[in-house]
This record gives structure tokens, C-alpha cells and sequence, in this order.
């Protein structure tokens, strides 16, 4: 499991709420959290902030 999986389960966050905030699809989000694809490192500070 991804770090970003397991703060939005902990958070009670859904992806769908993170890809709004990010600007993103669900899907680039999913596979964040999927370990599908990584961020960018710039991504990340953002997904870091918001979480």
C-alpha cells in the first residue's frame, strides 16, 4: 500500500476529493495511490500540503 493510500484511509479521505483539489483525474490519483505512477516531486509537496 501506498503512503498517500494509507493517509486518505486514515484521514477518511476520498480520492476523488484529493484529484479535485489537485486538479487531477481520479484516475492519475488512483494510480498515486496504486503505486501505478509516481509524482512528481513538485506533486508531491502539493499532495503533501493538502493532506
Amino acid at each position: 500500500m501506498s503512503r498517500i493510500k494509507e493517509v486518505l484511509e486514515e484521514k477518511g479521505i476520498k480520492q476523488t476529493w484529493l484529484a479535485e483539489k489537485l486538479g487531477k483525474s481520479f484516475s492519475i490519483v488512483n494510480a498515486y495511490a496504486c503505486n501505478r505512477r509516481q509524482p512528481s516531486l513538485e506533486q508531491l509537496f502539493e499532495i503533501a500540503k493538502i493532506l
